[in-house]
């Protein structure tokens, strides 16, 4: 059975989960596309493979800890990306290949409001014209509160051979350095990021300037581009009104699914975060009291800026919603009940012989719809109920919240 899936992993793994086609990832050729007036990038030095390690230094004072630059953002501060994935079929497929898909636009990073220690962003996705994007997945505004302030220690490997190059990006210059991370000859990915030497304005993305992800082999190709095309910096002064977490992309909520395996009934819970940058995530056995998530001292942490290229990615699989399970029969409208929530769903049953029994899953008839208030975004999108009848197991969402306080949906 289908198991929660984990949209945001270290950056290996989630590399390799957002990429993967079957058994294995792997990506091709750098594909720079230089913004307006952006100088194309010189020939990669050849020096051996480095990885550079930024980390936060700490200070700490009595209202402040750190010196990241989130704690002195600003409401107005933007940065803005065009955007590009696609995948498509290379020789001959076999049964149950992913299709091919591709999706374009621009994405925005905003800072809307800022309450620190919260630094509160928006994150949409437009098509080229302005357009809201049509796809299912990136068809809404999302809020991510992000801790300002230095809670753990939060590195950002940068992996690969390192050069440093001198180029103008969205109307201004900038010294920066690129890694390429060839894993072809391990089947895995090219990875090709090029970040700012001083973020400067791009504190909300770490840097980054370029990135890109490019797949050859196993009968697919194609890949993912992020390249930078607007920054901006608010006004001193202002704070702006924090939204409420009605559609949150994920830091700041919680989610439970209850697992059913073998007769064996368990609850794994996730808990979102976001520091400085970085997206934390994490799955515990939900706490019998006190804080719906008290501690994320373990989470995975992952770039911020790498979970959104991550999520273009991920959207190629939701072209359409509902979903349409292969042999599945017509879908019926369904309510959900999931705590104190009231979902309309549609629900699909699978006739799966060979088993002698039959799949039934359940998806949101919109995932946008108002009873799903404050469920984070990866969950909306997955079968909100997941099971083989009789007696085969599944999963199910069970209950859902926002921990960031004052902001409930």
């Amino acid at each position: 059975m289908r198991k929660p899936v984990a949209s945001s992993l270290s950056r290996s793994a989630m590399l390799c989960a957002a990429l993967a086609l079957g058994t294995s990832c792997k990506s091709v050729e750098p594909h720079i596309t230089p913004s307006e007036g952006t100088t194309a990038p010189p020939e990669v030095s050849t020096q051996e493979p480095v990885t550079e390690t930024k980390s936060e230094t700490e200070t700490e004072t009595p209202t402040r800890r750190g010196n990241s630059p989130w704690l002195q953002a600003r409401v107005g501060d933007r940065v803005a990306y065009s955007f590009s994935a696609n995948r498509k079929a290379m020789g001959r497929q076999q049964p149950g290949t992913v299709p091919e898909a591709a999706v374009a636009g621009v994405v925005t990073l905003e800072v809307v409001a800022v309450e620190l220690p919260w630094v509160w962003v928006t994150l949409y996705f437009t098509e080229d014209g302005g357009a809201p994007s049509r796809r299912p997945m990136l068809a809404r505004p999302l809020v991510v509160p992000v801790r300002a302030d230095e809670s753990r220690a939060l590195e950002a490997p940068r992996e690969g051979k390192q050069s440093t190059e001198q180029l103008t990006a969205a109307g201004r210059h900038w010294e920066a350095k690129r890694y390429l991370n060839d894993k072809r000859a391990f089947d895995g990915p090219l990875e090709n990021r090029l970040y700012a030497a001083t973020p400067g304005p791009l504190y909300l993305t770490n840097g980054l300037l370029d990135a890109s992800i490019t797949l050859a082999g196993f009968a697919m190709g194609g890949g993912s581009q992020l390249t930078l095309v607007e920054t901006r910096q608010g006004q001193e002064g202002g704070t702006g009104l924090p939204p409420t977490l009605a559609r949150p992309w994920g830091p700041g909520t919680w989610f439970d699914m209850r697992m059913e395996t073998e007769g064996t009934t368990s609850v794994l819970r996730t808990c979102q975060a976001a520091e400085r940058g970085f997206i934390l995530r994490q799955q515990v056995t939900p706490p019998t009291s006190g804080a719906a998530c008290p501690d994320f001292a373990q989470a995975e942490a992952v770039p911020l800026e790498e979970a959104v290229l991550a999520r273009i990615w991920e959207s190629l699989d939701a072209r359409q919603w509902p979903p349409a399970p292969e042999g599945a029969a017509p879908a019926k409208r369904e309510t959900l009940t999931v705590g104190t929530h009231r979902v309309p769903v549609l629900q699909f049953e699978t006739a799966q012989p060979q088993a002698n029994n039959v799949r039934v899953q359940a998806y949101a008839a919109d995932p946008w719809e108002d009873a799903l208030a404050g469920l984070a975004h990866e969950a909306r999108f997955q079968p909100l109920l997941d099971h083989v009848t009789p007696g085969g197991g599944g999963t199910q969402l069970t209950a859902w919240g926002v921990w960031v306080p004052g902001v409930a949906p």
